[in-house]
């Protein structure tokens, strides 16, 4: 027997190239750092020597749509709801539950309901996720819009990123397939088209635009990708926007649907900040695309729309419970068979995030007795959030060199930066970007944790970066304020 030690099997040059490719700075070097950071902070504040004192007290984690983490409150209907569900025997003692612990007779209603649709919580459900959920999100979608949807052509995902998972599987049949994505974008994109060896179409929005949509730039970024032999076969939209926190007008939404339609194109559509909208209205790629079909009979009846949302953003938080669902329109039935074929895989979505789903689309309604307590909630978010992104907002304009749109929706801003001659040489030296050696310096500095841009995509000679308004208060902005004129000082000569 040899006593030679065992060569391991795998190592960094012969696993899977493509996951090497993929990239996702949103839980990139600096988040990895910041979780340091954090864990140095727990064991004791400040520190016993000889370890080294941090010049901040606690860690901000502004770098990702992570509201619970972030110290947003839970709704109380649905976490109520939850815990009958995770022990239906608490239904044995009505009375305690009602009496001692509270609940109201919505709450045991609506868990009955959902135990009889599921039957447990442990259990999978069907593939495509319970029928009476489904069939919860089809009125949700018809409310919302006018028009029908159908429970048969949705799918509950565990969180919209599965369902993005699954569409981008069926798209991409071969390594030149493209998909058109907007840049700056969400690098769940990018990244799954790594993982599937495809090809990535890059399509910049506009920021003069409050970074809409520039119908002129998709059309080139297709274009020059058919002249490379891409098959671009989709496009995504993000509304609204990540990072950018745009929410797009109408004409927008109706001008990308054209498109696709002329360029026979599957339309995906993130819209799991719907409910954060600070200005304007949000409008649904399937309303849009139903009034098209409305106004010029049969001219887009085929068109392809895959839309996306989950409980992970607006008031609801609820991330960690993962789910989500998505919407087919328009898709052949013999697509859609290979669709439910795809998500059979993996068996189901997690079952307590398919009832959150539900509870999500059909919250308690005026009149029910636990609406009181659930508008208080929901409207105690919203307003925290408009009102810590204004705070941001007004921050970034009086900071020198900074430039940001005033926020409309999602949970992001995303300003843009101009950094002095010798703060990039000196990135430069650290071999980093600009932004990415300004975001490291913030944090270090700071404690906040914020996304440099060029994880997300940005026109060349442009800087930026990402950060989230959901954590409370509003001292950390001034945290960001100081540090930048700081920062600004010591680079300007």
């Amino acid at each position: 027997m040899s006593t030679s030690p065992r060569l391991r099997s795998l190592n960094i040059d012969n696993i899977n190239p493509h996951v090497k490719k993929a990239e996702y700075a949103v839980r990139g070097e600096l988040a990895m750092r910041a979780e340091k950071y954090r864990a140095k902070l727990a064991k004791g504040y400040p520190p016993s020597p000889p370890e080294e004192t941090l010049p901040f007290d606690k860690v901000i984690s502004a770098n990702i749509g992570n509201p619970q983490q972030l110290d947003q409150k839970p709704i109380t209907f649905f976490r109520q709801v939850l815990s009958i569900l995770e022990y239906p025997q608490l239904l044995e003692n009505e009375s305690a539950l009602k009496d001692s612990f509270g609940y109201k007779s919505d709450v045991i209603d609506r868990a009955r309901w959902l135990l009889n649709d599921v039957k447990s919580v442990g259990a999978y459900s069907q593939s495509q996720g319970g029928l009476g959920i489904r069939t919860s999100i089809a009125k949700f979608i018809e409310a919302r819009d006018g028009y029908a949807a159908d429970p048969a052509q949705i799918f509950l995902s565990a969180g919209a990123s599965s369902g993005v998972n699954t569409l981008m599987h069926i798209i991409c049949a071969r390594p030149e397939t493209g998909v058109l994505v907007p840049i700056p974008q969400y690098p769940l994109y990018t990244a799954t088209l790594s993982l599937l060896n495809a090809r990535c179409v890059p399509y910049y929005l506009n920021e003069e635009r409050a970074w809409g949509t520039d119908l002129g730039a998709i059309r080139s970024a297709l274009e020059k990708a058919k002249r490379e032999g891409t098959d671009v076969r989709a496009i995504v939209v993000i509304n609204p926007g990540n990072p950018t926190g745009a929410s797009l007008p109408a004409e927008d939404i109706r001008s990308v649907l054209e498109f696709a339609q002329q360029e026979n194109l599957v339309v995906l559509a993130d819209e799991v900040y719907q409910t954060n909208i600070f200005t304007g209205k949000f409008t649904s790629f399937k309303k849009a695309l139903r009034d098209l079909q409305n106004t010029v009979p049969d001219k887009y009846d085929t068109v392809e729309l895959a839309s996306l949302h989950s409980i992970s953003k607006g008031m609801v938080g609820e991330c960690g419970h993962r789910g989500g669902y998505f919407e087919l329109v328009g898709f052949d039935p013999e697509v859609a068979a290979q669709i439910y074929k795809f998500v059979s895989i993996s068996l189901c979505a997690p079952v307590v995030g398919q009832c959150l789903v539900e509870m999500m689309v059909n919250p308690p309604r005026e009149g029910d007795p636990s609406y009181a307590l659930y508008r208080e909630e929901y409207d105690g978010i919203f307003n925290g959030l408009q009102k810590r992104a204004t705070a941001l907002y007004d921050a970034f304009s009086k900071m020198e060199g900074v430039h940001c749109q005033y926020p409309q929706g999602s949970m992001y801003l995303f300003p843009t930066i101009t950094l002095p001659a010798s703060a990039i040489r000196q990135a430069s030296k650290e071999n980093r970007s600009p932004d990415e050696f300004y975001a490291s310096r913030l944090l270090d500095a700071t404690g906040v944790c914020v996304v440099p841009g060029s994880g997300f995509g940005q026109r060349e000679g442009t800087l930026h970066f990402r950060t989230t308004f959901l954590a409370p208060g509003t001292e950390w902005v001034g945290r960001i304020r100081t540090f930048h004129e700081g920062f600004m000082d010591e680079f300007r000569g």
